[in-house]
């Protein structure tokens, strides 16, 4: 069994991939048997929470993306009340992204003080949290100091920064989540790290409906794809694909205490 830590089930596009049931079908006969649903903005708690409800495959997370603008808020009640649904095991995805901003001519402060709000709420619920970092990867990692966020920890989705910034994520009790992007040829120092970081610190991702793994890279990617990913790590690491499979399971297992 595969379980894909991160996807956006509710923008997968149907004319390509077929309708939600299909794409649980597809995941199933590639041996993905769980995931994860993320909401990066408050209007689609509800959706996700209502596929949560549909597919007992499916966990979900809530949160705020960093990308959202800043005018983008949520109450602390609102967050709690939602998160309070049986199926959210995850404040997500949230955390920092200067990539999409001129962080040097603007003042960043209000997206560091959403994300501060974000870990306070999920150290308040006991969930762990689901980490987007772009450019940003110094405050990210001295935020989450700052906000004691190893009393929960969580999973740095995506990763895709070197093997110190792994090593200082995993100090602070967070996992670390390889997507497609690790199957990739050029991804060379991805895969050093991918093959260096300790075997129950490792999870799997699409991100899907972006990131495609080969050999579907390019095309709108699915969680069933995950499968590529394992396939990838176990290569890499020199495992089996069984071996690999189970582990990151049981790290996905572990995290969220299932």
């Amino acid at each position: 069994m595969i379980i894909d830590s991160h996807c956006h089930l509710n923008i997968l596009p149907e004319e390509k991939v077929g309708n939600l049931d299909q794409v649980i079908k597809t995941a199933h006969e590639l041996s993905v048997d769980k995931m994860l649903c993320i909401a990066i903005h408050p209007d689609q708690w509800q959706d996700i929470l209502g596929i949560a409800d549909q597919y007992e495959e499916v966990y979900a997370a809530i949160g705020i993306h960093p990308c959202e603008e800043k005018e983008v808020f949520v109450s602390d009640d609102a967050l709690i009340a939602a998160a309070s649904h049986p199926k959210v095991i995850a404040i997500g995805e949230v955390g920092l992204d200067y990539f999409h901003f001129d962080a040097e001519e603007q003042d960043m402060t209000w997206q560091q003080d959403r994300f501060r709000q974000m870990i306070r709420l999920a150290k308040q619920l006991s969930k762990p949290l689901i980490i987007h970092t772009r450019n940003s990867t110094p405050d990210c990692l001295r935020i989450l100091a700052e906000e004691g966020a190893q009393e929960v920890g969580g999973i740095m989705h995506c990763f895709v920064e070197d093997l110190e910034t792994a090593k200082r994520a995993m100090e602070l009790g967070f996992y670390i989540s390889f997507s497609g992007i690790v199957t990739f040829k050029n991804a060379l120092e991805l895969k050093k790290v991918a093959k260096a970081i300790p075997a129950d610190r490792i999870l799997v991702e699409t991100d899907s409906p972006y990131l495609a793994p080969v050999p579907y890279r390019g095309k709108t990617n699915q969680p069933g794809f995950t499968r590529y990913v394992v396939e990838e790590l176990a290569k890499l690491r020199e495992v089996s694909f069984e071996e690999m499979a189970q582990t990151t399971t049981d790290n996905f297992k572990r995290l969220f205490q299932l």
